[in-house]
């Protein structure tokens, strides 16, 4: 593994963990939080989005308006089965979800889930350098580059990995401080 290919990847690793942050709950409706939701649509487990359109008309309300009537139900049943842990109510045409203000309990679970979506985004870089280290030292075993150069080219790799795992770090921050803000 190359330190570009390295990067790319330790770019990637962030970008999901972006992801998984954006589906906890904080209290504001967000059309994100339906992200991971996936209705059995014809026998096929489908994104939520692909099948509806879904819009937050105010802070405690998500809407979710279904391209073709006859799967309202279907979307309302995949909700209820999700770990969302919100109850759609459907009034024929569309579904609404009302988000609860959080309690102080709830907070501090989100957080928790937060730090261990952020461990699981550095437990990834850190393999990730593993791998490009590895790589590394096979190519220096092999006399493919001089030691000069392996060295330098790990202490890139670990300026690459701090840089990352940093950005894992102000990503969950910003996150506890949206689920801690009342």
């Amino acid at each position: 593994m190359k330190l570009a290919e390295a990067e790319s990847t330790m770019q990637k690793t962030v970008e999901a963990t972006q992801r998984a942050f954006n589906t906890i709950r904080t209290g504001r409706a967000n059309a994100s939080l339906l992200d991971k939701v996936t209705v059995e649509y014809y026998g096929t487990p489908t994104p939520l989005k692909s099948l509806a359109n879904i819009s937050t008309p105010d802070a405690t309300t998500i809407l979710i308006q279904p391209y073709d009537r006859s799967s309202l139900n279907l979307i309302e049943k995949a909700i209820s089965m999700s770990d969302v842990g919100l109850t759609p109510s459907n009034d024929g045409s569309v579904i609404r979800l009302n988000i609860p203000p959080l309690t102080s309990d709830r907070r501090k679970e989100l957080v928790k889930i937060a730090a261990k979506y952020a461990e699981e985004g550095r437990v990834g870089i850190r393999n990730i350098r593993r791998d490009a280290l590895e790589t590394i030292r096979k190519m220096e075993k092999n006399s493919e580059i001089s030691e000069d150069e392996a060295r330098d080219q790990q202490d890139k790799l670990q300026k690459l990995t701090d840089k990352y795992t940093a950005r894992i770090n102000e990503l969950l921050a910003e996150k506890e401080k949206d689920i801690t803000t009342v």
